[in-house]
């Protein structure tokens, strides 16, 4: 057994999930300004996403699922997942992100199982509360290394993706360590550099 492990957010999928549902009501510019900082690693990524969801309070949770099943698919991320799979990978995705977005988005192109976080809400509107366990900057880390645990695939046999700080902590547990059109603080430590949007550039590198 193999394992690939995906970010989501401007990884698996085209764009960030916060952002489009800031669009909804407006103020998409405020909360890109914050995840830009945090991705860059200027502030802490748990810090940067309560401040993101607490201005997404009162969004209505139907109009949520909506904007979250529709998100643009990664150029080649269909065809990605289904090599890496063929090839005897389990393909997995970490999110800063959450289940109204990786829950659809995994079951659409055939992840073995995704990790993200959860939107709390009351009475159908979202209270700009979030919980769940991919909440910190070193959460993607501590959870692939608990897989690898249970599962005993080595480091070795690991692939890690991401474009952001907060996918640093997955590059110490993964063989190989991809930064795909990433922040400069990923690129810093990967060994393979993608700066085209299509995943199928990673098949190269495998």
């Amino acid at each position: 057994m193999k394992l690939a492990a995906f970010d989501f957010d401007s990884t698996l999928m085209d764009g960030e999930t916060l952002e489009f549902l800031a669009r909804e009501i407006g103020i998409e510019q405020q909360v890109k300004d914050i995840t830009d900082s945090a991705m860059r690693g200027e502030i802490d990524f748990f810090e940067s996403l309560q401040k993101r969801v607490a201005l997404l309070k009162g969004l209505d949770v139907n109009v949520v699922d909506n904007i979250c099943a529709n998100l643009p698919m990664m150029n080649g991320a269909m065809e990605t997942v289904k090599e890496l799979k063929r090839l005897g990978y389990k393909v997995i995705c970490f999110s800063g992100g959450f289940k109204n977005a990786t829950v659809p988005f995994a079951k659409k192109v055939g992840l073995d199982a995704e990790f993200s976080n959860i939107l709390h809400s009351k009475d159908g509107v979202l209270t700009g509360f979030v919980g769940g366990g991919m909440l910190f900057s070193d959460s993607k880390g501590e959870l692939l290394k608990r897989i690898q645990n249970i599962t005993g695939v080595t480091p070795d046999d690991t692939i890690a993706v991401g474009d952001g700080a907060n996918d640093l902590s997955m590059f110490q547990y993964a063989g190989k360590k991809i930064a795909f059109c990433a922040k400069p603080v990923l690129k810093k430590e990967a060994d393979i550099i993608i700066d085209y949007k299509d995943l199928t550039f990673i098949l190269d590198n495998i």
